[in-house]
């Protein structure tokens, strides 16, 4: 054998050894065995004591708020029309129902509920389903298509679970968020998320575009559910996303708290929401209008207009006022100023902070409605005249808010025309406003009438109106 293969074999032998001398060293200090334990998320799962802790599960919230959020499911009966071609051999089709599916949250215990008012728009029975699969017939309190928003009511002898609604102004971005609802009909779900964005005014869903951003996932049938904080309050109502597919991409909307509990008040004490109006026309302090008014920064919305005997005037604003806040939460521009005044219930008062003459003061705005009427008196134009046949209303800023109308506007406008009338031959148009007539300004109803009364008959009738912002002026031959 060479020397090289004893050497090795030497080298073994003693590796061998040292290894038989380690496994009996450990065999006389190792601890005895000990059974195997097997453990389950119940024995890591416990209720958290701080806010730290709360970071690390939202169970506990889920468990408290997910039984006030509830499913709508509406009906509505619509005559459906088929192809006439078809209905030669198949015959007319009588009416059928149409249901849609929507989500609600318990505000009340009595059975007061907040949802969309898109989900109950046009419905001709309402049902309520909870968490616990109680069913209930719901009637509507009030429905507002201008915040979007619905208050409905359920019957009951045992008290609901209802959630609390935040203080206002508690949001702010990067707060963590959840949305509670019944997305595509699924059942209840829980997506997580946070506040991307505040006073969003760009969404254009209501007229009161004033939203939480929010990047938990929102869905179809999320519209009414709860978006909570995490103390378990309600934050916003979800309202709808902003997606092409018609999925969640992240960028979800919820009306904030504010206009939801200005809504349910409405509902249980007024039994109609009445939209105060401020009467100033207000425009965004830009970079250029900031350094002509020595501002550090821009900041604020300036009057630009004011109506006459409008809240405002009321108040003493002027025309190149700085609104910066409004109930001291800060507004940059139109919509979120009307948001804070519209929050507002009628008949109370609102605390302006303005900047006039490079001066800050506080300036109380009583909380009014838009002065006039939603449905003004209307007068059929008679006699021989080219007028003859048109139906005239007189603007006021209740009714311009009512038809979309500039709230500013005044004078008298087209209503109606009627067929195969003069008005009719001679192309005069609804939505025509009449600015002038045989050279005279027409302020008010009165103004045509006396016109007409004096003159009737005359075959060359000089007018001047405005069409779709355009003043447009002729002279008409009987």
């Amino acid at each position: 054998m060479t020397r090289f293969a004893l050497s090795f074999l030497t080298v073994a032998a003693l590796f061998t050894s040292a290894c038989q001398a380690q496994d009996e060293y450990a065999e006389t200090t190792a601890p005895p065995p000990q059974e195997a334990v097997s453990l389950t998320t119940d024995d890591f799962r416990e209720v958290p004591e701080s806010q730290a802790q709360m970071q690390l599960s939202f169970a506990p919230i889920v468990r408290e708020a997910a039984p006030a959020v509830v499913n709508v499911y509406s009906t509505r009966t619509v005559q459906r029309r088929m192809d006439p071609f078809f209905e030669r051999f198949f015959g007319q089709q009588g009416p059928q129902q149409q249901g849609s599916l929507g989500s609600g949250v318990i505000v009340d215990s009595t059975g007061v509920i907040v949802t969309n008012n898109h989900v109950v728009e046009g419905a001709d029975q309402l049902r309520v389903v909870l968490h616990d699969r109680r069913e209930f017939d719901a009637e509507v309190l009030l429905a507002d298509e201008d915040t979007d928003l619905a208050v409905l009511r359920v019957e009951t002898d045992d008290p609901l679970p209802a959630l609390p609604m935040a203080q206002p102004g508690q949001a702010e971005v990067g707060d963590l968020v959840l949305a509670i609802g019944n997305p595509f009909g699924v059942g209840q779900t829980v997506t997580s998320g946070i506040v991307s964005a505040l006073a969003r005014t760009e969404v254009g869903i209501t007229d009161f575009a004033f939203f939480i951003q929010t990047d938990a996932a929102i869905n179809p049938g999320n519209s009414g559910g709860a978006l909570i904080n995490m103390d378990g309050a309600l934050i916003g109502v979800n309202s709808a996303i902003y997606s092409r597919s018609g999925g969640s991409n992240g960028i979800g909307f919820a009306i904030p708290v504010e206009m939801v509990r200005r809504v349910v008040d409405a509902a249980l004490t007024e039994g109609e929401l009445v939209q105060p109006w401020l009467g100033a026309r207000l425009q965004t302090v830009t970079g250029d209008i900031a350094a002509s008014l020595g501002l550090d920064r821009p900041r604020g919305a300036m009057v630009a207009d004011i109506y006459p005997g409008a809240a405002a005037d009321e108040a003493g604003l002027e025309q190149g006022d700085i609104i910066l806040a409004i109930d001291g939460v800060d507004v940059n521009d139109e919509p979120g100023a009307r948001f804070r005044y519209a929050i507002r219930p009628v008949g109370e008062a609102a605390d302006f902070t303005v900047i006039r003459n490079g001066e800050q003061r506080e300036v109380t705005v009583p909380v009014h409605v838009a002065p006039g009427t939603t449905e003004p008196a209307r007068q059929l134009i008679e006699g021989r005249n080219p007028l003859a046949g048109m139906e005239l209303v007189e603007l006021s800023p209740a009714f311009n808010e009512e038809v979309g109308f500039d709230p500013f506007a005044r004078g008298v406008v087209v209503l109606n025309v009627q067929r195969g009338s003069a008005a009719d031959y001679f192309g005069f148009r609804p939505g025509d406003r009449v600015l002038e007539l045989l050279g005279t300004r027409i302020e008010e109803i009165g103004d045509v009438e006396a016109l007409i009364q004096d003159r009737d008959d005359l075959k060359s009738w000089p007018i001047a109106i405005e069409r779709r912002g355009r003043r447009q002026e002729a002279t008409l031959q009987l």
